[in-house]
């Protein structure tokens, strides 16, 4: 297994097979969909058109992707 050494401390890197890095992706994924459901309901006023809500949500759902990828690059788990 590949060792990374950081400031004096030695860390492993996770070694996953793809399938499980694909998953995770997913799960990933389908959190940041929920997330930016929540958003675009908590954003919709009632009769204003749709599409407003419809970017708040997809703005959230970027966000909310880019930061768990993110994080899991961080982890070294990707």
């Amino acid at each position: 297994m590949p060792q990374v050494r950081t400031t004096g401390k030695v860390t492993r890197a996770v070694n996953l097979s793809l399938g499980v890095k694909v998953l995770v992706v997913v799960v990933c994924a389908l959190v940041s969909v929920i997330v930016a459901m929540v958003a675009a309901w908590l954003s919709h006023t009632p009769g204003a058109p749709a599409g407003q809500a419809v970017l708040y949500g997809g703005g959230s759902f970027g966000g909310c992707m880019l930061l768990c990828l993110a994080v899991l690059k961080a982890l070294k788990v990707l």
